[in-house]
């Protein structure tokens, strides 16, 4: 996925408040589900212009944004100095290249619909964090297709919560869990949002 499908509203992609409110609903949904520690490293996939990092940001020491688009890193690393935690900003494709080290955890809002093959990268996933670590993966519930009025390089209209939590699974994750996390309201519908959590044994 070479093209940049954020260019044109990275710069606006914060005003607006029900983006916002989702991802704020969903950073609640994960800090209340898992225990958080000063000392972790986590890695924000999908980060975009930092919305679910930056309420993320002052319960763990360094977070490791990645993304594909250009124009949301940069958005990025313009808040870079505010944020309450170390940053490193990575524009990489995770489907296709890897990242090195292992993590502690790693945190995801609205991108698996991005992503061709979900198998492949929650097995990527499970490489990339530490034993004894977690992964929080929010998106969208299977859905109709309204959802997205304009092409960003989609492949799901969202997913199964069951169907998504045995991927996991069979990636190789324990105590797997999808729960509500949101709901988008829109003039189409109401779009519920999950959140997958899990565990690296």
């Amino acid at each position: 996925m070479s093209k940049d499908f954020f260019a044109h509203k990275a710069h606006i992609y914060e005003q607006n408040p029900d983006r916002v409110d989702n991802v704020t609903n969903i950073a609640n949904a994960i800090l209340d589900k898992m225990k958080l520690a000063p000392s972790m490293h986590l890695l924000d996939f999908g980060s975009g212009t930092g919305l679910l990092l930056e309420r993320i940001a002052h319960h763990v020491r360094k977070i490791t944004a990645v993304d594909i688009s250009s124009a949301m890193n940069k958005q990025l690393a313009e808040k870079q100095d505010k944020l309450a935690c170390e940053l490193e900003i990575l524009q990489l494709d995770l489907e296709g290249q890897a990242v090195e080290g292992q993590f502690d955890g790693i945190i995801s809002s609205m991108t698996m619909h991005h992503v061709r093959d979900v198998g492949a990268m929650f097995r990527r996933f499970h490489e990339m964090v530490k034993p004894g670590g977690f992964i929080a993966i929010s998106d969208l519930d299977k859905e109709d297709g309204s959802f997205h009025t304009e092409d960003t390089g989609v492949f799901h209209f969202g997913f199964d919560r069951e169907e998504i939590g045995s991927a996991a699974t069979q990636a190789g994750f324990e105590n797997v869990e999808v729960v509500p996390a949101s709901i988008i309201e829109r003039e189409t519908g109401d779009y519920p949002v999950f959140l997958l959590i899990a565990s690296r044994p």
